[in-house]
């Protein structure tokens, strides 16, 4: 690692990022081989057999495109480059941010609620938010009353049905809307922390580590609070 890498790791490390570097493909045949190749096929031809007309135009635009190819893979580089430093901007102020993201986990923090939206795609008379334990059973069932379509926020104070404090920890939040007289499930989401971000290879984009909740990609995102 040069001096130059080892002071954008260190960078982004202070920043709570990490990088992945892309694997290398070695067997790719370099710019020099190539050229080399060519030059020895053109020296060891038959003189008194040349190459036809066309042969001959093919291998000069071969040697013309190598040239050509090398400064269109050096501009991506650049602009690679530039995306990724893009990226660590935008990661860094991403670090002890609450961000909502898909998911039926969330995290109940010490002395805090867990919190999020659900997704109604209709009006419902009765929205329900059941909140399930790791053994499977639900400590804390919420009647949300009526609503109309689209988001609506819960929080949950960490207070069982039984009307004690439940212990701090990751829990299952399952909600239900009443459609006539069936029960549909809807999509709930869950605010959670981001501890780190994850700076991808080319085309990989960001992952956010998020407390209790794990890796989720930043396309994922709803909001970021």
């Amino acid at each position: 690692m040069t001096s130059v890498d080892k002071t954008a790791s260190d960078l982004f490390a202070n920043l709570g990022l990490n990088t992945v570097k892309p694997k290398s493909n070695s067997g790719e045949m370099g710019q020099d081989a190539f050229l080399e190749l060519m030059i020895t096929q053109m020296n060891n031809q038959d003189p008194f057999k040349p190459m036809e007309n066309g042969e001959f135009l093919t291998q000069i635009a071969q040697f013309s495109q190598v040239s050509g190819i090398n400064e269109l893979q050096n501009s991506f580089a650049q602009l690679a480059g530039s995306l990724t430093s893009s990226q660590a901007l935008q990661a860094s102020g991403l670090v002890g941010r609450n961000v909502l993201v898909p998911s039926e986990i969330g995290l109940l923090p010490q002395g805090g609620a867990l919190r999020g939206t659900v997704e109604l795609p209709m009006d419902t008379s009765q929205l329900v938010l059941s909140v399930v334990d790791a053994s499977g059973e639900v400590v804390r069932s919420i009647e949300m009353g009526a609503h109309s379509a689209g988001d609506v926020a819960f929080a949950w104070d960490g207070i069982t049905n039984a009307g004690t404090a439940a212990a701090p920890g990751r829990y299952r939040v399952r909600a239900e809307f009443q459609t006539g007289e069936h029960s549909v499930a809807a999509q709930t989401f869950v605010t959670a922390s981001v501890d780190s971000v994850t700076i991808g290879g080319a085309g990989q984009g960001l992952t956010l580590n998020l407390t209790g909740l794990g890796q989720v990609d930043f396309a994922q995102v709803r909001e970021i609070m």
